[in-house]
C-alpha cells in the first residue's frame, strides 16, 4: 500500500479510537471473510500483509485462530509478528499463547504452514523493530501509547 491512501490508513490507524474500535471489528471481519473465502482473502490484508494464526491456549490448550498483520521476511524465511494489540495497555492473548506453545499453523495466502514462533530479545528485537517501523509506521504511535515493551516475534517454518 502507497502514496497518499496509504499514509490516510497509516494517519487514522495511529489515532486512539481505532485502537478501541478495531481489535472487536476487524478480527471478526477477517474470520468470517477468510472463512468464506476458504483461507483465500483477509480484508485487512490490503493494508498489510496478513495471516492467521492458529495457536493453542495458554490456559485452554483449545486452538485459537487469530486473524494478524504480519511482516514476511525476505527470501519467505519467516514472518514478524507485532503484538501491538492496536496500543492498548495489555500483551494480546496471542502472544501469552505462542509463549506457552511456541509451535503453530499459520494461513497465510490460502496455504497452511507449520511454524515455530520465538520472541525476540535484545540486539535482534532491535533490529526487527526498526524493519517493522519502516514497514508500518504506526506501531511507533502504539509503542509511545504503551508503558509495556511491544512483543515482537518471529515465526520460521517447522
Amino acid at each position: 500500500m502507497r502514496g497518499t491512501g496509504a499514509r490516510f490508513v497509516q494517519r487514522v490507524s495511529s489515532t486512539r479510537g481505532f485502537a478501541r474500535a478495531a481489535p472487536y471489528v476487524v478480527p471478526a471481519l477477517d474470520r468470517a471473510v477468510h472463512r468464506l473465502t476458504r483461507g483465500r482473502v483477509l480484508l485487512s490484508a490490503r493494508m498489510l500483509p496478513g495471516l492467521v494464526l492458529t495457536s493453542t491456549g495458554a490456559r485452554s490448550g483449545l486452538p485459537r485462530r487469530t486473524p494478524l498483520a504480519c511482516m514476511p521476511e525476505e527470501g519467505g524465511r519467516g514472518w514478524l509478528l507485532v503484538g501491538s494489540n492496536f496500543g492498548r495497555p495489555g500483551h494480546p492473548a496471542w502472544s501469552h499463547n505462542l509463549l506457552a506453545h511456541p509451535d503453530a499453523v499459520i494461513s497465510f495466502r490460502g496455504r497452511d504452514i507449520p511454524v515455530t514462533a520465538r520472541l525476540l530479545q535484545g540486539e535482534e528485537r532491535a533490529v526487527a523493530w526498526q524493519a517493522v517501523l519502516g514497514f508500518w509506521p504506526p506501531y511507533a504511535a502504539y509503542q509511545a501509547r504503551v508503558e509495556r515493551e511491544i512483543r515482537l516475534f518471529r515465526l520460521v517454518r517447522r
